[in-house]
């Protein structure tokens, strides 16, 4: 799994590390935008971007 910059959200990292597109990060955002107020990998996870263990992942790495 890639490393994580300190500052860096999932979103980013998550392209960066070849597990999303661009397309995929901003279909999120876009429903976050449109009202829903779920976190990020908790949609990503909804619409089949992601499996647990990325978000597990990402958690464990950043230290939540």
């Amino acid at each position: 799994m890639e490393k994580l910059n300190s500052d860096e959200k999932i979103g980013e990292w998550l392209v960066r590390a070849g597990i999303m597109s661009k397309e995929d990060v901003e279909s999120v955002l876009k429903v976050q935008t449109d009202g829903n107020d779920s976190l990020f990998g908790i949609i990503a996870m909804e619409l089949g971007f992601i499996e647990t263990e990325v978000l597990i992942n990402f958690a464990e790495v950043k230290g939540i």
